[in-house]
């Protein structure tokens, strides 16, 4: 089992994560809607992989994973998932996927119930495991507060996700802040290579992200959006460093 170690939150400076919603909306159809997974879109840039495994720890296990990222062969744009974080005792955070954008209503939503959410196709990411940019986000102060300590998160901690029967390891390699208020820095949280639109991927990666409400507040930016989520997002990038077969406990 995964031995999480909590972290103390960081203030502010280098934090910056993709983490969206820390507002509370609307629950209800809508609600039940955008948690039901989507059809399968057009295959993917890169690989993916079969059904979803069942909700079962995500934990490393060094001895049984390749020495070499194994990229999905199929898209997993729509299929749920489980996020942990050893680092700051996340474990089997669900992550639902929808067809969107970081942070809009249908994500937002999705994120209200406690879970994380992961947007896909033409504004979205990809798929655990697939090359490109797989977006996760939930909220750090409502909701349970499920990515509360996401800004404490180091450069080379470990990221897991668990789908279609693998599990995914990514390393954080950096952090950046997202701005709302900034489209161009809205197109460098969704990009591809995150930071860099337009640039074609050749990395499986994952961005984190939750919002930077206490931040915000403590420097006097009180701004917020239609769905009360302030204006910058923590936004933590990582890159995959292995896969194994998933393994039931």
């Amino acid at each position: 089992m995964l031995t999480p170690r909590l972290l103390p939150a960081v203030f502010a400076g280098a934090l910056i994560a993709v983490l969206v919603g820390c507002a509370t909306g609307a629950t209800g159809a809508a609600d039940r809607a955008a948690d039901k997974p989507a059809a399968a879109p057009v295959a993917a840039q890169s690989p993916g992989t079969t059904a979803v495994a069942s909700a079962t720890a995500v934990e490393p296990a060094p001895s049984s994973s390749s020495a070499e990222p194994v990229v999905r062969k199929s898209s997993t744009r729509s299929e749920t998932a489980l996020l942990g974080i050893p680092s700051i005792g996340v474990k089997d955070l669900r992550v639902v996927p929808y067809e969107g954008t970081t942070d809009d209503w249908p994500g937002t939503r999705i994120q209200n119930r406690g879970v994380a959410a992961s947007p896909y196709g033409d504004d979205g990411g990809v798929g655990p495991g697939e090359v490109g940019n797989y977006l996760v986000t939930a909220h750090r102060l409502s909701s349970g507060g499920p990515l509360r300590d996401l800004p404490s998160v180091d450069k080379g901690d470990s990221v897991f996700v668990r789908s279609g029967g693998k599990v995914y390891e990514y390393k954080i390699t950096d952090t950046r802040w997202t701005s709302f208020r900034s489209e161009r820095s809205l197109a460098e949280q969704r990009a591809a290579v995150p930071g860099s639109p337009g640039k074609e991927a050749t990395k499986v990666m994952i961005t984190v992200s939750t919002c930077a409400t206490p931040e915000d507040d403590a420097a006097g930016n009180f701004w917020r959006d239609d769905k009360g989520n302030p204006e910058h997002r923590i936004d933590k990038i990582g890159v995959l460093v292995s896969s194994r077969t998933a393994t039931s406990d």
